[in-house]
């Protein structure tokens, strides 16, 4: 009976200390479909290490040598997003990621989807 007790607050302040006590990310640039991806060793070398590695940063890395959404990292962790972006801003802040928006994907001659929001945005104002 106790133990399921001690589980629970297990699970509650595991994410806590896993940050070193940040509960909100410092990054406003990494959404739910920001794309990160680990910098390559060799040019890793001279960044400067991540301030309180966790075990979880390293397999970030190990995770993501091609681009990944964030919340396919998150997911692959099985963490909450939150805590997810806090781990991932310190690998960007270190020089050990670099994370970018998804770019829209159009054929040539195409228009692009964020040109038809645009479009739209305007038409809606116009009214």
């Amino acid at each position: 009976m106790f133990d399921d007790d001690d589980d629970a607050d297990e699970q509650l302040v595991r994410p806590y200390t896993i940050t070193s006590g940040r509960t909100s990310p410092e990054r406003a640039d990494l959404t739910l479909i920001t794309l990160v991806t680990t910098v390559p060793e060799d040019t890793t070398r001279a960044t400067p290490a991540v301030p309180r590695m966790q075990p979880e940063h390293r397999t970030i890395l190990a995770l993501c040598p091609d681009s990944k959404a964030v919340v396919e990292v998150s997911a692959e962790l099985g963490l909450p997003v939150a805590l997810t972006k806090i781990l991932i801003g310190d690998l960007v802040d270190a020089g050990r990621m670099w994370a970018r928006s998804p770019r829209p994907v159009t054929r040539r001659g195409e228009v692009s989807d964020m040109a038809i929001l645009e479009a739209v945005r305007d038409g809606l104002r116009k009214l």
